[in-house]
């Protein structure tokens, strides 16, 4: 079963766009619902509803605080100040008597909830990059920093609403190749701020995630919705060629004349059996290790099957390296282009080559560290199964275990998993 999950954020991202869109989805509504109940907050309902926009069919998660715990968040005349002065003066003052929770107080809520230590986790990870964030932005510690809108019932409640649907889908692999945000200002706890507000560009400035710009006055990527996309984050790039195995699209609350919906796409990577693939090869003497590995690494994202190079001597016994591409026919004028580009070369040679693959397919199954992909080949009837890299570095980096070790137990617990016949099932 594909664990590749693909955020499509055009149209921004926040947290209750995020949870809309993994209902959407498929995530089990009931569990969601009976394990939020049990987080100890108060001052809220849940609303999971049916909405259109854009005459699209959608999940729409809602969490309503009453009027004591009420924050404006979705008061556009608040937040971008077109509201009289006194009003907006009225709800910043009650909006500020809430009260603001640091790390500490935000572990507490989820110690006394019902949610699975890998749901916890998840949410927990989540917030530590809004605290590293917030610390960063306000020159505090990560321990002393309280937070103000993303310390709020509702946000707790997104992001423990995400670590569920999330956990239940089973993803562990997410794709987001870039965030849209809009411009303008918005108002927050700390006054008018610009937009993208300097907690959202701490997250895509630590976590490498690219930002564009949309032509719309308006906050279309939050505080909570960037620390998801940081905190879930896998891989940078869609694959080559994919199938589209399942949607769901999540509706946001602001109506800025942008339709704020999230889609979310299913994916399962698409694996060439054509019978015939490429090896491109050059002979390069004036690079650097730091050049060809670059360009080792813009091949791959172009979607090459494999990249390698390898030391030799030329000429006058010239020390040298010979980087070899392989790929499709129709992926050779992009993987030229790249290598005239990104190296010295001034010639390309190319060798038609046939070979022969065993059966593939990736599944995900259940460790210690949460799930985990591998790869599973059969031949002759026999089964053997290899982590994939990226699950195997996630564990690694959220852990702090050493690689050798969480591979050969993901690699042994595979192996059983085939013993007993009980591989999850593969949906595309």
């Amino acid at each position: 079963m594909s664990d590749i999950l693909y955020l499509e954020c055009k149209n921004g991202i926040s947290g209750d766009m995020f949870v809309g869109a993994l209902l959407d989805l498929g995530a089990d509504e009931e569990e969601l619902k009976k394990k939020l109940a049990t987080l100890p907050l108060s001052g809220y309902e849940i609303k999971i509803r049916r909405v259109k926009k854009a005459g699209l069919d959608m999940c729409d998660f809602d969490v309503v605080l009453d009027e004591e715990h009420e924050n404006h968040d979705h008061d556009l005349a608040y937040l971008y100040g077109h509201k009289n002065g006194e009003t907006c003066a009225e709800a910043e003052h009650e909006t500020h008597r809430h009260a603001h929770r640091g790390m500490k107080e935000i572990r507490e809520v989820f110690r006394g909830s019902a949610l699975t230590d890998e749901e916890r986790k998840k949410a927990l990870h989540i917030f530590q990059i809004l605290a590293e964030a917030e610390a960063k932005v306000h020159g505090e510690s990560v321990d002393s920093v309280h937070f103000h809108e993303v310390g709020a019932v509702d946000s707790i409640v997104d992001i423990a609403a995400a670590a569920i649907c999330l956990t239940n889908l089973g993803i562990t692999e997410v794709v987001v190749p870039t965030l849209t945000e809009g411009t303008g200002t918005v108002r927050c706890q700390h006054g008018i701020l610009p937009v993208p507000v300097p907690a959202v560009l701490e997250i895509v400035r630590a976590h490498e995630i690219p930002l564009e710009t949309a032509p719309v006055e308006a906050e279309l990527v939050t505080p909570t919705g960037a620390a998801i996309v940081a905190a879930i984050r896998t891989q940078k790039e869609l694959p080559a060629r994919y199938q589209v195995v399942e949607t769901g699209m999540g509706s946001g609350k602001r109506d800025y004349g942008r339709d704020s919906i999230l889609r979310v796409m299913r994916i399962c990577p698409e694996v060439s059996e054509a019978p015939f693939i490429y090896k491109l090869e050059t002979n390069i003497d004036d690079s650097t290790g730091e050049a060809l590995g670059y360009t080792m690494g813009q091949l791959l994202k172009a979607g090459a099957l494999d990249v390698y190079d390898q030391p030799i001597f030329m000429k006058k016994n010239r020390p040298a390296y010979q980087l070899n591409v392989l790929c499709e026919e129709d992926q050779i004028p992009a993987m030229e282009e790249i290598l005239f580009r990104e190296t010295t070369t001034l010639g390309i040679r190319r060798v038609k080559m046939q070979r022969t693959t065993l059966p593939r397919q990736t599944v995900s199954i259940p460790t210690p560290y949460g799930d985990a992909q591998v790869k599973l080949c059969t031949q002759s009837g026999l089964e053997r199964a290899t982590p994939e890299y990226a699950s195997v570095k996630r564990i690694c980096e959220e852990t702090k275990l050493p690689f050798l070790k969480v591979y050969e137990e993901i690699s042994a617990l595979a192996q059983d998993a085939i013993n007993r016949g009980d591989l999850p099932p593969r949906k595309c």
